[in-house]
């Protein structure tokens, strides 16, 4: 169960339907107006009371969920995020030693009998309840009042009326760390108010919500840590309303419509205020294009992982291996680029080549204020690695055939027997006409050939040829690389 993907909506139709009639807005006046308001504006239905299910209470759908006997589960895990849940040999099997209870999509309504589930699940750690008919927090919080244990709720896929007093519920979740409410119809107020409730909260996952403009936490959420708000569509410049968390270390904002991020708080190359814990920023799947957002991040002293996979950053060739190179030279603490870690020797060579690459402007302008503000680790580079050359900075002339030529060795993983292969194609060979030259070397058809490359300045990272027209040069393959060759 991954927490930071989204879920499908999995809850019966009948289900969702009794939520939201609970949440309309009923009125008494018979007289033509409105009893109720569907969720969807569009649409609605009407269910017998015969054929309705109002629910059972938590330990009814405990004891028909979790029946164990000597053939049933012995040793099982659960898999919340980054965290690890085992639920081990139950020796005894009773309720009593049970960590874990996945209650989701079944028909919870309320606590029961008071005082009972703390007698029966004492031990409950991570529970789940989503999707389930349970209306309010005041019900929630009547279970977990009985949960001392309890760390872990999941409360996906329901619609809760909010709390009149959420600071009095908060003893029902005072051991509480991780809280799962995706897809739950909420607007960051509507979690502001809330957050009284949860005081220790350290993991907060809120995907697919309602979430469009950010306001600051003020004496809520201080000790949260994780944050994930995927798949909302957050306003630009709400994004620093919560910049001042003081603990938040990770930051996940997947397919939010992001474009742009700024510290203006600080000028280039200096380390801003905000954000002053964070280590771990994704931002897949959004709309940034502008390679001073890149710039602005680097302004992060923490930012040790960072993912931008889906965007439109592009480098001048149009190589995403350039691209990848241009953010690890601009971002000096970076240690994990979109989920690979990033060796000493890739940081060393993305930062000698990002040097080269604008040392022609850099020796044109100096340092002067334009320069540094485009490039503001371009003279913490040259402190580390020394200035270049005009020399070695004058762009090639067209040059003879002979010298166009690339030594490519061919390596087959999948077939440990076969030999590597060198050859010297020339760099303006199209890809389809090197699948042809290992169809007569192999006897594979060219369509079951799979491409990839490696170089020894990035060793251990392999780049997808996914292109039969595109051209050696296209994809910055140098004298020396390894061509790597698979087939189906």
């Amino acid at each position: 169960m991954v927490w930071g993907s989204r879920r499908s909506h999995t809850v019966n139709t009948h289900v969702s339907d009794r939520q939201a009639d609970r949440q309309t807005d009923r009125q008494t006046d018979r007289q033509g107006v409105h009893y109720f308001t569907c969720s969807n504006p569009s649409g609605g239905s009407f269910v017998r009371p015969g054929k309705a299910s109002f629910g059972v209470d938590y330990l009814t759908a405990v004891q028909s969920l979790y029946v164990i006997d000597a053939e049933e589960v012995t040793s099982a895990e659960i898999n919340i995020s980054t965290r690890k849940l085992e639920w081990g040999r139950i020796k005894d099997r009773s309720f009593e030693t049970l960590p874990t209870l996945l209650l989701g999509n079944h028909e919870v309504n309320g606590a029961g009998e008071d005082g009972e589930i703390r007698k029966t699940t004492p031990h409950v750690q991570f529970l789940d309840l989503g999707g389930t008919l349970m209306s309010s927090w005041e019900d929630v919080a009547a279970i977990t009042k009985q949960l001392e244990s309890l760390h872990t709720l999941q409360l996906n896929n329901n619609r809760l009326s909010l709390p009149s007093s959420p600071s009095t519920l908060c003893q029902a979740f005072l051991s509480l760390k991780v809280l799962a409410l995706n897809s739950c119809d909420l607007t960051w107020t509507q979690i502001l108010e809330c957050a009284p409730m949860w005081p220790k909260l350290e993991d907060l996952f809120v995907e697919e919500n309602n979430i469009t403009e950010l306001q600051r936490p003020v004496g809520v959420l201080q000790c949260l840590k994780n944050l994930n708000l995927s798949h909302n569509a957050l306003q630009q410049d709400s994004l620093l309303s919560i910049a001042a968390l003081p603990r938040l270390e990770q930051l996940t904002l997947l397919e939010t419509g992001l474009s742009d991020i700024r510290f203006d708080d600080v000028p280039p190359g200096s380390v801003t205020s905000m954000f002053p814990a964070l280590k771990v920023l994704n931002v897949d799947q959004n709309n940034i294009t502008e390679w001073s957002v890149v710039d602005e991040l680097s302004k992060l002293p923490g930012l040790v992982q960072f993912c931008c996979r889906g965007n439109r950053l592009a480098s001048s060739d149009g190589n995403p291996r350039t691209a990848n190179q241009l953010i690890i030279a601009k971002l000096g603490n970076l240690q994990v680029l979109n989920s690979c870690e990033i060796t000493s020797d890739e940081r060393r060579g993305a930062e000698l080549d990002y040097i080269k690459m604008f040392g022609l402007d850099w020796l044109k302008t100096g340092a002067s204020a334009a320069f540094t503000s485009t490039h503001p680790r371009y003279l913490t580079l040259i402190d580390k690695y020394g200035a270049p050359e005009e020399g070695e900075l004058k762009k090639p002339v067209p040059f003879a055939l002979k010298n166009q030529l690339l030594k490519i060795q061919f390596v087959f993983p999948d077939d440990v027997e076969r030999k590597p292969i060198e050859k010297k194609l020339p760099a303006s060979m199209e890809v389809q006409k090197v699948k042809g030259l290992l169809y007569r070397l192999l006897k594979v058809p060219a369509a079951d050939l799979k491409l990839a490359y490696s170089s020894p300045k990035m060793e251990g990272t392999e780049f997808e040829i996914d292109s039969d027209l595109k051209t050696l040069q296209f994809y910055s393959i140098e004298d020396g690389d390894q061509m790597i060759v698979r087939w189906s």
